[in-house]
């Protein structure tokens, strides 16, 4: 389907369900965007879960946002249940205007929801010449190193940084071998999943997308991994004044009260010590591309650069939707 076409139904779909025209344009861009980026688990296919939500009036889709300003550089948002999209843009922006008043940005956000990818945000912040990191908690999936019961999010980390060039680096990864959203996107579809990712409600390795979905994934570098998700729990929960410790909601299966997600963000400028930043994050990549490459690698990337292809690539091009994902678009 064409982009054009898409980002009119999506618009449409979203207006419908109560939102004004300005947060319905944000949302959009996030959720095609992600489409082109060839994240499609964090596109389209969430659109449906999205307005279920707003009918069963777990997210508020005329949200009042409160922006406590700490100081100049911290900020505080109670973002009312907003769709998480809004939510991640009015934080990214303060984020960035914070650190261009003195230098470093710090936002916390409470009572969000999934806000996507965490690099679409973090890569606003590298068009100012800022570096930033995000966080975000998410349901649980992962059991803590020692445990059998998942708590959990996949919980995200992203890094992003401008690279005195037209693409950043944006290193964005959750803390399980795979995202929860590419298993819910595998299992709508039908697909089996790669052993290695997950284990059933049982404990036992499993390839089923659905069983995989009542078990527990598998966090990245075992014991490693479990620390980081949580890590984020406590920054993008426990600081924020968000749900954490298992308790943010599951959008797709638990309607029993909005997820109460928490954002961190942190944003500051890339020549904060050193006014000759552009010079060493350039010699820096110089050195690491020019290393021998083992057998079949034609060049070593950085993270982000890889997107950016699939991006380029994608953005004159009709856009693939599953018949699943259509058949969801076209119902809404």
């Amino acid at each position: 389907m064409k982009k054009k076409t898409l980002i009119n139904l999506t618009n449409n779909v979203l207006k419908k369900y109560g939102l004004n025209q300005n947060h319905s344009k944000i949302c959009t861009n996030a959720l095609i965007n992600a489409e082109l980026v060839g994240a499609s688990s964090h596109g389209l296919s969430r659109l449906k879960m999205y307005c279920d939500r707003i009918s069963k009036k777990l997210i508020n889709p005329k949200p009042k946002i409160k922006i406590k300003k700490i100081s100049q550089s911290i900020t505080h948002i109670d973002a009312n249940n907003s769709i998480g999209f809004v939510a991640a843009d009015v934080g990214i922006k303060e984020a960035i205007k914070n650190a261009k008043t003195s230098g470093i940005g710090l936002v916390a956000i409470k009572n969000s929801g999934h806000y996507g990818l965490s690099g679409y945000y973090a890569e606003q912040a590298t068009k100012k010449n800022l570096i930033a990191m995000c966080f975000t908690n998410a349901p649980p999936a992962l059991a803590p190193y020692g445990a059998k019961k998942k708590l959990f999010g996949t919980n995200p980390i992203c890094f992003a940084c401008p690279t005195g060039g037209k693409i950043p680096f944006i290193l964005d990864t959750s803390m399980s071998v795979i995202n929860r959203g590419k298993i819910r996107l595998a299992s709508k579809l039908g697909k089996k999943i790669k052993y290695g990712l997950a284990l059933d409600k049982f404990g036992n390795p499993t390839r089923d997308s659905i069983k995989a979905l009542a078990g527990v994934q598998l966090p990245i570098a075992g014991f490693r991994g479990s620390g980081l998700a949580w890590m984020v729990d406590i920054l993008s929960g426990v600081l924020t004044g968000a749900s954490h410790g298992g308790k943010v909601k599951d959008p797709f299966e638990d309607f029993s009260g909005p997820q109460n997600i928490g954002h961190l963000f942190i944003v500051f400028k890339s020549n904060l010590f050193l006014n000759n930043y552009t010079k060493r994050i350039k010699q820096n990549i110089k050195r690491v591309k020019k290393l021998p490459k083992i057998k079949g690698v034609k060049e070593i990337l950085y993270p982000g650069q890889n997107k950016y292809k699939r991006y380029k690539k994608n953005m004159n091009k009709t856009i693939n939707i599953p018949n699943e994902v259509l058949k969801d678009l076209f119902s809404l």
